[in-house]
């Protein structure tokens, strides 16, 4: 073969994924007389070119690399650029020999449109700068075997017989975006987002209650595109709207084959499920998770507890580096113009393995090699009992239902460590739920195929070549050992960076509280810190009787104690509705005291008693930064007086003032409005621009939800001890989550000064 190939200019696209990148590195080490070209497109600010040479620069090229004497030697020699997309695709080289089209959307739920216009559009793009690049050029379309989509049974290897109209189809799928978008905008899914959000976000703002109807909106028209386009696919006999859309390319890779004015060479390569390197560039070669990886993972974790396929069914496997190999056979091989030629690279109809051989193995793996959970030692493995997808189907639905039950529980309870642990809880439990719910939608199809891929083709030209031949270029899957393959090359090599992974987690796990990190020079950094809750283990009702008990007698303060309590529920319900209404009804209960008592009041009586219920942890932290030279703030909606005993401890203190009249008695109102949720970032980002501070290096530290815009403010946010739905967003975006130890000597005590307890 590379005697035939000898002096070819081949074009390849799609070299920066998997297949791609394999079939590259296959020419370079076995093809020595082959020129490629790669089409690749620019990435941001990064050229086809440098993307190319990092490319090159993986490990896997580095014999190539080294035989060349470097990367830009390799590429002067043999690999040429084409900077493009197939969206537009450019005019191609001229003396191409033949084209390798490996891109294309893999994913198996694409959105409709984009499916369409990578899988059909750009292949449309692609035939036409071939036809004027030369009427003798070998074109080889990279598909997949599932374009036979719903049959059962023997599946030739020739065209999939179907009447689906290729234009009305493509025009269709190119359109719906637009129309989803619109309907996006109607006022039926803009009220229920916008409630749902607002559900959750009013008391950080209604700012970012609207970003976040906004960004629900976008997940709504994405999670739409791509339900339109599973339902179109399967209402004309395909599993999904990738082998749909794969199906209809490969008509128009047919058309351009059987053109009546000019009959051209085409061959079309469709592999099943493609994994990890059999044996080359070395066992278990693979870059990204591709289809089998996730439930793998998943079962290694004891978070699969079943799958919907019988265990006789077949489970259709085929090595990369058998795929690349066989696409090099057939490059050297085209086939008469007008008379395009089928491959099957897939291993189901000569050396089948069944869902039964591929859980044994994957079961004797982890068996052997266990991932950990925690403290409690190895995970434990589910057993599978095949007990049919309807089943599965049962135990999903119930435990969906089940979760939603808890989730509103939860959400709902009082702040606390045990609060927090069960969300964490749930959350895992829910993330389970949807893997097994997009899987179990995503697979269901394949995990129930009746399919037997025939690849006589496919072995007749493997018999054709020469002994050298198969050994360099070996594609025969009769040869694979399935228990070697999965349990010694496959799994060692999906799970080793999982493993990594995991190790990594746990030492940062191990550290209670962020680093500080370097400050550029030239830069002011400070470190914002929330007060109830955050640094003090308190609320603004328990601090209001701190100050109004110490100036009552026994009876009074019982009496002060019943008629706060009944406002309780009420002022509950106003600090879920809207943090600053809260702050404004609690406050009302000072109107009649002088502001003067009340500071006396927390310099005589209440100094002792905040610092106190100071978090040790949180003085260390402020100390930190103040050490560091960073600026320390207090951001509360605390009242002023309240904040005296922290003064030495912070550059700046932003608290709540009391509204006074002309003889210091307080009205009932405050001076300004308060520093709550969404004006709490906008007084930051004003106080940062007077005092030249960058807040992308700044740090933010506070509890509740209502903070988050504080948080969002900052490059630095750190979460203490958290209410359950900021832990919750705080886990997504992967902040730092710490947990402050209270005060050995804290005490409940609702007057501080002594009578109450």
């Amino acid at each position: 073969m590379a005697e035939r190939l000898d002096g070819q200019h081949v074009l390849l696209t799609g070299v920066t994924g998997f297949v791609g990148e394999a079939l590259l590195l296959l020419l370079l080490s076995d093809v020595p007389g082959v020129r490629v070209t790669v089409l690749v497109r620019p990435k941001g600010s990064t050229s086809a070119a440098a993307r190319t040479a990092a490319l090159l620069r993986k490990p896997a090229f580095a014999d190539v690399v080294e035989a060349a004497g470097g990367v830009d030697e390799l590429m002067a020699a043999r690999v040429d650029v084409l900077e493009g997309d197939l969206a537009d695709a450019p005019v191609l080289p001229s003396g191409l020999h033949a084209v390798v089209h490996c891109a294309g959307d893999v994913s198996f739920d694409p959105p409709v449109d984009e499916g369409f216009r990578t899988n059909v559009q750009g292949t449309r793009e692609l035939l036409a700068r071939v036809r004027e690049a030369g009427p003798d050029l070998h074109y080889v379309h990279i598909s997949t075997a599932y374009v036979a989509g719903r049959r059962r049974g023997s599946i030739p290897e020739g065209p999939v017989d179907h009447d689906v109209d290729l234009e009305a189809e493509l025009a269709w799928g190119l359109s719906q975006r637009r129309v989803v978008e619109h309907q996006s905008r109607s006022a039926t899914v803009l009220e229920r987002e916008r409630r749902k959000a607002e559900r959750t976000h009013s008391r950080a703002g209604l700012l970012t209650a609207a970003a976040a109807t906004e960004s629900a909106r976008k997940e709504w028209v994405k999670r739409e595109l791509v339900r339109i386009g599973s339902e179109r696919a399967r209402s004309l006999g395909w599993t999904d709207c990738y082998t749909f859309t794969k199906a209809l390319g490969e008509r128009v890779v047919e058309q351009h084959a059987r053109d009546a004015a000019q009959p051209r060479r085409v061959s079309i390569v469709r592999p099943s499920i493609i994994e990890s390197a059999l044996e080359r560039p070395y066992p278990g070669w693979i870059e990204g998770f591709k289809m089998a990886e996730p439930l793998i993972l998943a079962y290694g974790r004891g978070e699969l507890p079943e799958f919907p396929s019988s265990p006789d069914t077949i489970v259709d496997i085929v090595p990369v580096d058998h795929v690349v190999a066989a696409i090099v056979a057939v490059l050297a091989h085209p086939p008469e113009p007008g008379d395009p030629a089928y491959f099957h690279v897939s291993s189901g109809d000569r050396n089948p393995l069944t869902f039964r051989v591929l859980y044994d193995t994957i079961r004797g793996y982890f068996d052997e090699h266990p991932f950990a959970a925690g403290d409690r030692g190895a995970a434990r493995l589910p057993d599978w009992r095949f007990p049919g997808a309807s089943s599965v189907e049962r135990l999903l639905t119930t435990s969906e239902r089940a979760h939603k039950v808890a989730d509103y529980v939860v959400g709902h309870a009082p702040r606390g460590d045990r609060t927090r642990d069960l969300a964490r809880k749930l959350d895992q439990q829910g993330r389970r739920l949807e893997f097994l719910r997009r899987y179990l939608d995503l697979y269901r199809e394949y995990a129930q195929a009746e399919l037997r891929f025939s690849d006589a083709q496919t072995h007749a030209l493997y018999r054709s070549l020469s002994a050298e031949d198969r050994a360099s270029f070996g594609f025969d899957t009769a040869v694979i050992d399935w228990p070697h393959y999965l349990g010694d090359v496959h799994c060692p090599a999906v799970t080793a960076p999982v493993r990594r992974m995991d190790e990594a987690r746990r030492k940062r796990r191990a550290a209670s509280d962020p680093v500080l990190k370097p400050v550029r020079e030239g830069s002011a950094v400070a470190a914002f810190f929330d007060m109830d809750g955050t640094l003090l283990s308190s609320n603004v009702i328990e601090t209001y009787l701190w100050l109004r008990l110490r100036e009552q007698s026994g009876t009074e303060r019982w009496g002060e104690i019943g008629r706060v309590a009944a406002k309780v529920p009420a002022l509950v319900r106003a600090e879920r509705r809207e943090r600053s209404a809260f702050l404004r009804a609690v406050y009302r209960q000072y109107e009649g005291a002088r502001l003067a008592d009340l500071d006396a009041i927390a310099d005589e009586h209440l100094t002792d008693h905040v610092l106190s219920r100071l978090s040790p942890d949180a003085v260390r932290r402020i100390r930190e930064h103040r050490n560091a030279g960073q600026r320390t703030v207090l951001i509360t909606g605390a009242i002023r007086p309240l904040t005296r005993p922290l003064a030495p401890l912070f550059d700046h203190i932003e608290a709540a003032d009391l509204a006074v009249d002309d003889r210091g008695v307080c009205t009932g109102f405050l001076a300004s409005s308060p520093l709550v949720g969404e004006s709490r970032a906008a007084w930051m980002r004003s106080y940062a621009a007077a005092h030249g501070i960058d807040l992308a290096a700044s740090y933010g530290y506070a509890d509740s939800h209502s903070d988050l815009p504080l948080l969002e403010a900052v490059g630095r946010p750190v979460v203490v001890k958290p209410d359950v739905s900021l832990y919750r967003h705080a886990r997504r975006q992967r902040w730092t989550i710490v947990d402050w130890a209270s005060s050995e000597s804290n005490g409940r005590s609702l007057n501080p000064a002594g009578g109450l307890g």
